[in-house]
């Protein structure tokens, strides 16, 4: 795993630790509802990236008899439970906290350290987000912020990418919502940026739900990655043709590959498998996440066989 994920991630958990703690607090003295929903997010946040850390250990354990590929994918199930958790603790309870606001409003005591504690987490979750951002796009350098995220493999960096956009929406909704609650005299706004506060986190649970199942259930390798790899057979001219290319990553940085294709009908045998050798170390130093390589000699490849892994 790469140590700039790793570094997001301790970024991260700092960051939501000390704002959870300023936002309880906040919220007791004042009995602001939003702010308790931003509590709630942010405890649930510093739990994702102890979860997150958990999963990236985990998945660097080498390879055993009963994982011959490694661990690297267990860094997806994490990242999936990270997104079950942020549905049901942070977006599910906040909703219920903003209804019950609704049904029997209170006014807000003390506005004026809401402000303060929101203002602080504003300006300390804008520069966690910072980071997250120079990561994605150190990791996807050449694409728009929405394409970087559905490429990413990589969810140390996608998932606290969410996070902390889904933050900063939240604690300008909780601004809004405190705000006109106070200056409005209308309770009802503190429950309606709760409500708000626990949409925002649905919907964020979903996409990151959504992108680590991919992941998970065996996504192919990005449209890029197939593109050097047909590159790379193609131009050995003892390659004829290829038949079905078949990617599937085994972790952030891991992927494996399997070809079936069709070689010079003069090799021999010796040669075919010597070719074989020459183009697996060509394919694996093309690009630093191929990390297994499976090739398939076929003759006059028609309709193209399915590859039978060794």
């Amino acid at each position: 795993m790469a140590s700039g994920s790793k570094h997001v991630v301790y970024a991260a958990l700092a960051g939501n630790l000390a704002i959870a703690v300023t936002k309880f607090a906040a919220a007791a003295w004042t009995g602001s509802s939003a702010m308790l929903s931003e509590g709630i997010h942010s405890t649930v946040d510093t739990s994702n990236q102890a979860i997150l850390l958990l999963g990236m250990k985990r998945a660097q354990r080498p390879p055993d008899a009963r994982h011959p590929f490694g661990h690297g994918m267990e860094i997806y199930f994490w990242a999936f439970v990270v997104a079950l958790l942020i549905f049901a603790l942070g977006g599910a309870l906040s909703i219920y906290e903003g209804v019950e606001r609704l049904l029997h409003p209170e006014p807000i005591h003390q506005p004026w350290v809401n402000f303060l504690v929101l203002g602080i987490a504003i300006a300390i979750e804008g520069s966690v987000f910072r980071i997250a951002w120079k990561e994605l796009r150190h990791q996807q350098p050449n694409r728009s912020i929405w394409q970087a995220l559905r490429l990413s493999k990589d969810p140390s960096v996608f998932a606290i990418f969410c996070e902390d956009a889904a933050a900063l929406a939240g604690l300008t909704v909780a601004l809004l919502g405190v705000g006109l609650a106070y200056f409005l005299h209308m309770p009802v706004f503190d429950g309606i940026a709760s409500i708000l506060i626990g949409l925002i986190l649905v919907a964020t649970a979903v996409f990151l739900a959504r992108e680590t199942l991919s992941l998970m259930t065996g996504e192919a390798a990005s449209t890029a990655l197939l593109s050097d790899i047909r590159g790379v057979l193609t131009a050995d001219p003892r390659v004829l043709e290829l038949g079905e290319v078949l990617t599937m990553h085994l972790g952030p940085s891991e992927v494996l590959v399997a070809v079936s294709l069709d070689f010079d009908e003069t090799l021999s045998g010796e040669e075919v498998e010597t070719t074989m050798r020459e183009l697996t170390r060509a394919l694996e130093s093309s690009r630093d996440e191929i990390s297994r390589v499976f090739l398939r000699p076929v003759r006059s490849i028609g309709e193209a066989p399915t590859p039978v892994l060794p």
